[in-house]
C-alpha cells in the first residue's frame, strides 16, 4: 500500500473509531511500528490528528479541533435540537448567515422550512444540501477548501463577508470558559469574526459539553451574541457566570418541549 492510501485509511479508521493505537495498525497494514509513526507524524503535521501515548486521536483538544467527518457523527440529537430552537429566530425572507462546521451543517438542512430565504455561508455541507432546494437562494463565500473543516476560509472569505450584510448570522463554537469563546484555528477565527461584523444580530450556537474549556484562540465575548442557544443545561458555574453577565440562553431540549 502507497504512503498516501494508508494514511487516507488511517484517517478513515479514526473517523469511524475515534482513538488508534500504534501496535495494531502496524499489525493490520504489516508495515513496521517506525513506518506508522511516520504516518502519525505526517497526519499530524497536517493538523490532522493528535497523537498521544502509543497511538493517536481525532478528539478535540485545545489547539487542535477533530475532523468535520468524525463531528458529524457526534450528538446528531443535540444538534437537531439546537437546530429547531435556532429556527424560531428566522422568518421567512431574511437573509441569514451560517458558518462552518457539524453544528451549522445540522441547521443548514433544516432552512427550507422558512422558505424564501438567502442564505450566505462558507460551510460545503450546507451548499450541498441546499443547492437544488427551491426558494432557496444560496451565496457561496469563496477562499481556501478545508477538508478537515470541510469549509471555505482565508482572505477571499473575509473580503466577501466584508461585503455581504445579514440579518442573523449563526455561529458555532467548540469551547467556552467563563464569558470567553475560543476556537483552536486563527483561520476559522477570522471568518467567524467576519460573519459576526456582518450580521444584524448573531447567535451562537455551542453544545453543553463545550462549556467550561478553552483553546488557543479567543474568538469573542459572550455579550457580542444576542442569542446564545445550548442543547442541555451546561454546568452550575457557566449558568452562573450567564446569568450573573445578564445574558439569555436557550436551553434547546427544554424550548422544543414546551413548544412540542
Amino acid at each position: 500500500m502507497k504512503r498516501e492510501d494508508r494514511q487516507k485509511a488511517i484517517m478513515d479508521l479514526l473517523v469511524t473509531q475515534g482513538e488508534v493505537e500504534v501496535d495494531k495498525l502496524s499489525e493490520q497494514f504489516v508495515v513496521s511500528k517506525m513506518t506508522i509513526h511516520r504516518d502519525l507524524d505526517d497526519l499530524e503535521a497536517e493538523g490532522m490528528i493528535r497523537k498521544i501515548r502509543g497511538g493517536a486521536t481525532i478528539e478535540s483538544g485545545t489547539r487542535f479541533e477533530s475532523d468535520f467527518r468524525y463531528r458529524e457523527r457526534q450528538s446528531q440529537g443535540a444538534k437537531m435540537a439546537m437546530a429547531e430552537a435556532a429556527l424560531n429566530l428566522i422568518d421567512p425572507g431574511m437573509t441569514v448567515m451560517v458558518n462552518d462546521g457539524s453544528m451549522a451543517a445540522f441547521l443548514g438542512k433544516y432552512l427550507p422550512r422558512k422558505r424564501p430565504l438567502t442564505v450566505i455561508t462558507n460551510n460545503a455541507a450546507i451548499l450541498d444540501s441546499l443547492r437544488a432546494e427551491s426558494g432557496i437562494k444560496v451565496i457561496s463565500l469563496g477562499g481556501s477548501y478545508s477538508s478537515k473543516f470541510n469549509a471555505y476560509f482565508g482572505s477571499l472569505t473575509e473580503t466577501c463577508l466584508a461585503n455581504l450584510r445579514a440579518d442573523i448570522s449563526f455561529i458555532s463554537t467548540p469551547a467556552i470558559s467563563g464569558l470567553e469563546v475560543f476556537h483552536m484555528d486563527d483561520v476559522v477565527v477570522k471568518s467567524k469574526r467576519a460573519m459576526m461584523r456582518s450580521g444584524t444580530k448573531c447567535c451562537l450556537l455551542v453544545n453543553h459539553a463545550r462549556f467550561d474549556h478553552t483553546a488557543l484562540h479567543k474568538l469573542a465575548d459572550l455579550e457580542e451574541f444576542d442569542h446564545i442557544i445550548t442543547d442541555t443545561a451546561p454546568s452550575a458555574g457557566a449558568l452562573s457566570a450567564i446569568e450573573g453577565a445578564g445574558l439569555s440562553l436557550t436551553i434547546a431540549d427544554a424550548a422544543n418541549r414546551e413548544g412540542a
